[in-house]
């Protein structure tokens, strides 16, 4: 019986750790963008929508699908699970009609490639932006 609360409460701790530190959706300083809809933001992550409005083309930057930072960004700026992100790059690859968005191996790697990458999209915990990278909020 024990172990079973023990488990529980271990569940609970894990859920609510992922979800209580937020995170910073980043660009790059040269994006003209200042808000984007929930809608739009699901089509850069998706590989659907390549281009910003003024053209240029978007570089999307992620973290592995076991990262925390990444499963936290899609449950809360998404609305989806990671698995439902892959399996969308997947058939953008598959079909010939995209490609996946490159992969990071640390936030410290993701800040610097989002400032020196013009029309770059990433995201970083909250508070570990700098100068040289922007946020933008997504439209309520």
């Amino acid at each position: 019986m024990k172990t079973a609360y023990f488990a529980f409460f271990l569940g609970l701790m894990i859920c609510f750790s992922e979800t209580a530190h937020s995170v910073d959706l980043v660009i790059n300083l040269d994006v003209t963008q200042e808000t984007l809809s929930r809608h739009t933001l699901r089509s850069i992550f998706s590989m659907r929508k390549t281009q910003w409005s003024d053209g240029k083309p978007i570089h999307v930057f992620v973290m592995g699908d076991k990262s925390n930072l990444h499963r936290r960004f899609t449950k809360q700026m998404l609305g989806l699970f990671p698995h439902q992100l892959r399996r969308a790059w997947n058939r953008q690859i598959y079909s010939g009609m995209g490609q996946a968005p490159i992969r990071v191996g640390s936030e410290r790697e993701m800040r610097i490639k989002v400032a020196n990458t013009p029309g770059a999209i990433g995201y970083l915990s909250e508070g570990y932006t700098n100068e040289h990278v922007r946020t933008i909020s997504i439209e309520k």
